[in-house]
């Protein structure tokens, strides 16, 4: 590649390594699903809709229709049920993908960037492709193997084999005073502000064998099977920043790889009713911590909390003993 800046046939010939060959129709046909179906699947995976003569698909996407139709040949798996692991599997990508780049282009292009900074990067992650794609699909089954476990553990504990609310500690940690400091930070301070709370946030989540469910920027949010381990993660992260917290503890909808219910939205009331560098509880959470060594809990005044009437908060603390 010259060092100007590429054009994105380029890129696409850099990255995907095949040159488009087929339309819309053809994929389909080639892989033996019906047209609209594949349309379904490109749209689900988060693609724009091509024309009906764009000449925009590989040989690999051939392929992979392909295994689609293998997948639906089998019995196992119907249209609606494929429709629906394409969108989980575009949307993490799409967010994946994005943060790489985003990785790569912050850490390889000075501040003042030439026109062959660019074609530079390009060329570190062609030759870095190979590593970074054994690397994902490595994570990724072990990720896959951890959800499977986490879910035999709550069909167990729900005595279902596919619970539709499960027990589950859910905790909200929000950077305090982000919208202020926002406002006073250059966009670079503002990345890294966000990132480092990130980046603590999931290291101490992970070292206590929870789940991080999602990050909103200036907020997390994660799932642990107990008490104990929700107080643990919250008061290693109220120390380790300027945070409030809430946890709460109760019956939970698993959807989307989200979580959804009273339970979530009380831990989100309680994160905003907090104070800098407290933590609140409700009194389930704070009943599962009883007779533990090293945590402390408190019952204040209730507070009335937004959509969920009047609550009752319990300040959380380590123990001095």
């Amino acid at each position: 590649m010259s060092q100007s800046r590429p054009t994105a046939e380029e890129i696409e010939r850099l990255l995907l390594g095949l040159p488009p060959r087929h339309t819309r129709a053809q994929v389909a046909a080639e892989a033996g699903v019906p047209g609209e179906l594949a349309a379904r699947i490109w749209r689900a995976l988060g693609f724009a809709q091509r024309a009906d003569d764009a000449v925009a698909f590989t040989d690999a996407d051939v392929s992979a229709l392909r295994r689609v139709r293998r997948m639906l040949d089998s019995g196992r798996l119907d249209e609606e049920t494929v429709v629906r692991m394409a969108r989980a599997l575009g949307q993490t990508t799409a967010r994946l993908a994005q943060w790489q780049a985003e990785i790569m282009v912050g850490a390889m292009v000075p501040d003042e960037p030439s026109e062959g900074d660019l074609a530079r990067v390009l060329e570190t992650a062609q030759e870095l492709l190979p590593d970074f794609e054994r690397v994902l699909v490595h994570v990724w089954r072990a990720q896959l193997a951890a959800a499977g476990t986490r879910l035999l553990a709550l069909a167990d504990g729900a005595d279902e084999l596919v619970p539709g609310r499960v027990p589950l500690a859910v905790g909200f940690a929000d950077l305090v005073s982000f919208t202020r400091r926002a406002r006073e930070l250059g966009e670079k301070e503002l990345a890294e502000l966000v990132e480092g709370f990130e980046a603590r946030a999931s290291d101490v989540v992970a070292s206590h064998g929870a789940r991080l469910v999602k990050t909103l920027g200036d907020e997390v949010l994660f799932t642990v099977p107990t008490a104990a381990q929700a107080a643990a993660i919250a008061l290693d992260l109220v120390e380790a920043g300027d945070l409030r917290i809430g946890l709460a503890y109760g019956p939970v909808v698993p959807l989307m790889g989200d979580v959804f219910g009273t339970t979530v939205n009380l831990a989100a009331r309680l994160t905003a009713i907090a104070k800098p560098g407290t933590i609140l509880a409700n009194p389930d959470l704070a009943e599962g911590l009883e007779g533990l060594a090293g945590f402390e809990v408190r019952k204040i005044r209730h507070r009335p909390a937004r959509g969920l009437g009047v609550v009752q908060p319990y300040v959380l603390r380590r123990s001095s003993s």
